[in-house]
């Protein structure tokens, strides 16, 4: 990402802080040795149109076979922290067709890096596989991804979604509204919503435009209608 992208999204978010996502979060004394990123598909170039911050709700991620796996040990094994929403990473989008990818394999992230992102993407896997797939296609550097990704993440604030997630009526649009509430500036139709097929939230994907603004998501990247029934796993 070049300086003057760079400057106009410092601009266009106001950071402030990704409310109690990351409770007592403390990074691990050592981390595991880093394994080679494998591609799943074609490097694919593209003009990025827009973007997705797509947000994984952990507790409804780390619920069954999943925390159980050593490199989810951070995220969901509870001894350096408990994770509400967390980064799953910053997308760039075509306009039109398949979104690039893989755009450059031989720059990986430094340990530092990954150390210092830890308590926003608690999988230090996680943190390479981002830069690999989607951030080698809109930034110059690991670092450089991770910087604007981070200053998207710490401008949000996030609802209770412990009170909401009691509510036996609750709605994926009532989901989006109270997302709204807690962020001024925002509207409801830039909030993406994904779910499992029983209706349990997975992820928010936040929509942006090229200059880091809310943006209406685009069709197919929206989710599920407000009517749509919602059940959040709290697991906290």
């Amino acid at each position: 990402m070049n300086r003057i992208a760079l400057v106009a999204l410092t601009a266009a978010v106001v950071p402030t802080s990704a409310l109690a996502q990351a409770y007592q979060c403390t990074a691990p004394a050592r981390l595991p040795p880093a394994r080679p990123v494998e591609p799943d598909g074609p490097t694919r170039r593209a003009v990025t149109s827009w973007y997705t911050l797509a947000l994984s709700w952990s507790p409804e991620y780390c619920r069954g076979e999943l925390a159980r796996r050593p490199a989810n040990a951070m995220q969901c094994g509870g001894a350096n922290g408990r994770f509400g929403f967390v980064l799953h990473g910053l997308w760039p989008e075509a306009r039109r067709g398949p979104p690039p990818q893989w755009c450059a394999l031989t720059l990986r992230p430094r340990p530092e890096t990954i150390r210092r992102n830890l308590c926003m993407t608690p999988v230090p896997w996680l943190i390479e596989h981002e830069w690999a797939k989607h951030g080698s296609c809109m930034a110059k550097s690991p670092e450089g991804y991770y910087r604007v990704a981070g200053i998207l993440w710490h401008a949000l604030r996030f609802p209770d979604t412990d009170h909401l997630s009691r509510d036996p009526a609750l709605t994926t649009g009532a989901l989006r509204q109270a997302f709204v509430a807690a962020n001024p500036g925002w509207r409801a139709d830039a909030v993406g919503v994904t779910t499992s097929r029983t209706g349990w939230l997975r992820e928010l994907h936040l929509c942006y435009s090229r200059r880091f603004r809310p943006m209406p998501c685009p069709r197919g990247s929206f989710g599920p209608p407000d009517s749509a029934p919602l059940k959040i796993w709290r697991g906290l």
